[in-house]
């Protein structure tokens, strides 16, 4: 019966496109119960196959379901993009009684809530997956993602990027999932992730900035109606807090501004990616912050992303100057009159000296490893020969190549003038902010930065050689230890003991495999700090 289903199946779809039989993609097929289609809203339940074989093998059409065969949930998701006749789908996987169903799509860690990102005003189909790489090989959780070719009820519609919604998850935004207040512990303060965002699309409860009534605060995850009013008031008057310390006189007080609420370097990068990208939606959209309980130490300040949809960006945007080499974003409020504005803080914060100068430094050192044009460029031609193939196929089905599609910044005749203008735009973009960055990076002001901070670990992300800088409030015996993500110890280092005052150390190469880790600097065996670390 089934094999019959997917021959039926298969003819419908050659009837409309005969373009797909096989691909060196996974193949994803969407069945709708007869007489109902994917809307915005309601959700639908269909059913749902995937074809994935493996690494280097071939997938075809008539493939049984390897990765996945079974119920989900599915609406056409997003906001702007819905104009588009390529659409883009939030679905969740269920069992058969519709609960939440734990399942490790293409191979990306289980969770139960998908997006299936339909790339079309971008016609490289490559700024999301720049984005999301850049974020990651910072020390950054970025959106997993897998390019696949999707088919609907026989209708083939082209490549998408499958890929996490974002949300709170051990393998997502690993933060402490928020539980039932209890005011005698910290389960009140955390975790919490919000968005400025616009009031279009799904939109629960929000809250406007007190210093801007176009900057608009959502929450995101857990959503308003999962919380009760102690969690919401908790979260919406740290934002509010945050925002009332950054105007203030001691705004860069190391004790009453901005580097007791946020986590230094998660600012610094959603900074360099946003502008790097010249993202016309940049800081006022889609733009993540999150806080994780106070009683986890690396994350209970305020932490900026996860990176968010940039298909109108490195220079794909026709408006506001968003195809410009040249110009700050942050400035958009000075260039474009919208109904959303970029909270005044991203301004502000460049105001500080010690923060302008760890915003270069840490520029420089993107630069010497995954931002240098070459690794960036490399990126973007490794991607399109991979997705080659589907892409010949998803500009039959969507003939746009040659055709201007809002907001286009650039139409090329060719994919190939496409996929230039990306490489040349992403080049000359980083040259220009080499030149017009704000601060000054002195290794021996970097190296010290610690000092505003209590501590720093430096490169991060690093390729090898590692140092850490930290300030001592105790005579003690100091360790470095390194976990990897489970929690397993890694790498320890002894360091001797030590008086109070300001100390640094050369930790060498400590060995570790590509990827992401926790740190953690002990003083007589208690903890005193501990962050992220990326080695690539």
């Amino acid at each position: 019966m089934k094999k019959l289903l997917l021959i039926l199946l298969l003819a419908s779809f050659q009837i409309h496109s005969q373009t797909l039989t096989d691909s060196n993609l996974p193949i994803v097929v969407i069945t709708t119960p007869v007489g109902q289609s994917i809307q915005d809203d309601p959700r639908i339940i269909c059913n749902m196959g995937i074809i994935d074989n493996g690494f280097n093998v071939r997938n075809y059409l008539t493939d049984p379901f390897t990765n996945y065969d079974g119920r989900i949930e599915i609406e056409i998701r997003g906001s702007t993009s819905q104009q588009y006749p390529k659409k883009g789908y939030g679905f969740e996987t269920q069992d058969s009684l519709g609960a939440n169903l734990q399942v490790a799509i293409l191979g990306m860690p289980p969770e139960n809530d998908w997006i299936l990102n339909g790339p079309y005003p971008d016609k490289t189909m490559i700024r999301n997956a720049l984005t999301f790489d850049l974020a990651i090989k910072m020390g950054h959780y970025a959106s997993d993602y897998r390019f696949c070719e999707l088919v609907i009820d026989g209708d083939y519609r082209g490549v998408y990027i499958m890929m996490e919604r974002i949300k709170q998850d051990l393998n997502r935004v690993n933060i402490a999932e928020l539980s039932v207040p209890n005011l005698w512990s910290d389960t009140l303060t955390g975790g919490y992730i919000v968005k400025v965002d616009k009031l279009t699309g799904e939109v629960g409860y929000s809250w406007i900035s007190n210093y801007d009534n176009e900057v608009i605060f959502q929450f995101h995850d857990p959503e308003f109606d999962e919380m009760n009013s102690l969690q919401a008031s908790y979260m919406e008057n740290a934002i509010v807090e945050f925002e009332d310390a950054i105007n203030g006189p001691d705004f860069a007080d190391p004790n009453l501004g901005y580097p007791s609420l946020i986590e230094t370097q998660s600012f610094y990068d959603f900074f360099i990616l946003q502008e790097l990208g010249r993202t016309v939606d940049g800081y006022r959209s889609s733009s993540f912050l999150h806080k994780d309980k106070d009683g986890f130490a690396w994350n209970a300040k305020l932490v900026a992303g996860p990176m968010w949809d940039f298909n109108l960006s490195y220079g794909n945007a026709d408006y506001c100057d968003a195809d410009l080499t040249t110009g700050w974003q942050y400035n958009f409020n000075n260039v474009c009159n919208f109904s959303t504005s970029i909270p005044f803080w991203w301004g502000k914060l460049l105001q500080s000296p010690t923060y302008a100068n760890g915003l270069q430094c840490r520029w420089q050192e993107l630069r010497a490893g995954p931002l240098s044009t070459a690794n960036m460029q490399n990126f973007i031609d490794s991607v399109a020969n991979y997705i080659q193939e589907g892409r010949i196929r998803n500009f039959q089905r969507w003939p746009i190549i040659g055709q201007y599609v809002n907001w286009n910044g650039f139409v090329g005749q060719t994919y190939q003038e496409d996929l230039d203008y990306l490489k040349t735009y992403v080049a000359n973009r980083a040259n220009w902010i080499d030149n017009n960055l704000p601060g000054i990076c002195d290794l021996s002001v970097s190296e010290n930065e610690f000092e505003a901070e209590y501590h720093k670990i430096w490169p991060n992300p690093t390729s090898g050689k590692l140092n850490l800088g930290i300030s001592l409030f105790q005579q003690g015996k100091v360790a470095f230890v390194v976990h990897d993500m489970t929690g397993k110890v890694v790498a320890k280092k002894n360091l001797g003991e030590y008086n109070i005052g300001t100390h640094a150390f050369d930790l060498g190469d400590l060995n570790l495999k590509s990827g992401s880790y926790v740190y953690s600097v002990l003083v007589n065996n208690e903890l005193i700090y501990s962050g992220k670390l990326m080695r690539f």
